[in-house]
């Protein structure tokens, strides 16, 4: 059947500018690096995206190798753009990244101008796209010259294969440099991807400064701290689960400290009339300098569900200061690599 959007669908969002950019991004974004991959039925993937877009989530987030296996979330992310959004694309914002293992040998990750661009060019046959809105580094290569792997953001937009581009999960001090360097090559840095959470708070030291000095965007990922921050874990940890299954959330963090703290906010959020995780992505929206929160989902419950932290923004100060305590380092940031660099 034809696809036919919410004619309501901008009165349910929120928007955010950019930093100073021109560019609004929706509050609440829709990350698909799990759950839409060639390992799940389109079907789901499909009601997925088409509800999220129905409620004013008109930016979707990608990565070049997002599955499993890789690439698949792009493919399945173009079948749907071909299939049911191609009469919207203009109401889309689609980023995709590069950085991260893609293909076998020495051309197949980090940062070089090759990898880069042959990535993106691989991307957007996937999506079957002419163009992405935002292309990211997606980690800062130590052994690449940050010259080299900002030249290759600039071309891309200069080749009119993306609108902006952004870097994810480099330092206050790497930002920096990287916005210098776009700068003077004239293609402007416009967002930072971090993630950031109650359990993982490293942004706040520096790195929000810098971009609300620099007029950069920021767009946190991993806010729910891959489940932790969810009622899945407080009553263990469920044989169905990623930690339960090793793979992106150890069950080596799943502590009896770290429930406690878990438990605690549990019972705020509660006593604020929302669900764990709907204060969990409430509270990475406190700050004006982050523009929007990239949620998953498995199925469109869970998607709603998500979507209604927004009927909840505002943290009292007395919210706040219960919250403090039990919003500590639950050494969940994973991808310290990069961004401690």
């Amino acid at each position: 059947m034809t696809y036919l959007a919410a004619a309501d669908r901008y009165d349910r969002m929120i928007y955010n500018r950019c930093g100073a950019s021109g560019l609004q991004l929706p509050a609440v974004s829709l990350g698909l690096w799990h759950n839409f991959g060639g390992d799940r039925p389109l079907e789901t993937s499909r009601a997925i995206v088409r509800r999220a877009f129905d409620l004013g989530v008109t930016h979707f987030d990608l990565a070049n190798n997002y599955g499993p296996p890789y690439g698949s979330a792009e493919e399945t992310f173009g079948r749907l753009v071909r299939g049911d959004l191609h009469p919207y694309r203009d109401e889309l914002v689609v980023s995709t990244k590069a950085g991260y293992d893609m293909w076998p040998g020495p051309y197949g990750e980090w940062g070089s101008r090759k990898y880069l661009l042959a990535s993106l060019d691989q991307s957007l046959r996937r999506m079957g796209l002419d163009y992405v809105d935002i292309f990211y580094s997606h980690r800062f290569d130590p052994e690449t010259p940050l010259e080299e792997t900002m030249g290759a953001l600039d071309t891309t937009v200069r080749q009119g294969k993306a609108l902006y581009v952004g870097i994810s999960s480099y330092s206050a001090a790497k930002t920096y440099e990287a916005a210098r360097i776009l700068g003077e090559l004239g293609t402007p840095l416009l967002i930072h991807q971090p993630s950031y959470s109650l359990l993982n708070r490293w942004i706040e030291d520096g790195l929000l400064d810098a971009l609300g000095e620099l007029g950069v965007g920021c767009i946190t990922f991993s806010p729910l701290a891959q489940g932790m921050l969810t009622d899945r874990y407080l009553d263990g940890i469920p044989s169905d689960s990623r930690a339960a299954e090793n793979t992106s959330l150890s069950p080596e963090l799943i502590t009896e400290e770290a429930m406690s703290h878990i438990r605690a906010l549990n019972e705020i959020a509660a006593g604020r009339g929302q669900t764990l995780a709907q204060m969990a992505l409430a509270w990475t929206l406190r700050d004006p300098r982050v523009t929007s929160t990239l949620i998953g989902a498995s199925s469109v419950a869970q998607l709603e569900a998500n979507v209604g932290a927004l009927d909840r923004l505002g943290f009292t100060d007395e919210e706040l200061a219960a919250i403090e305590p039990h919003a500590v380092d639950g050494g969940i940031n994973i991808w310290a690599e990069s961004s401690s660099v």
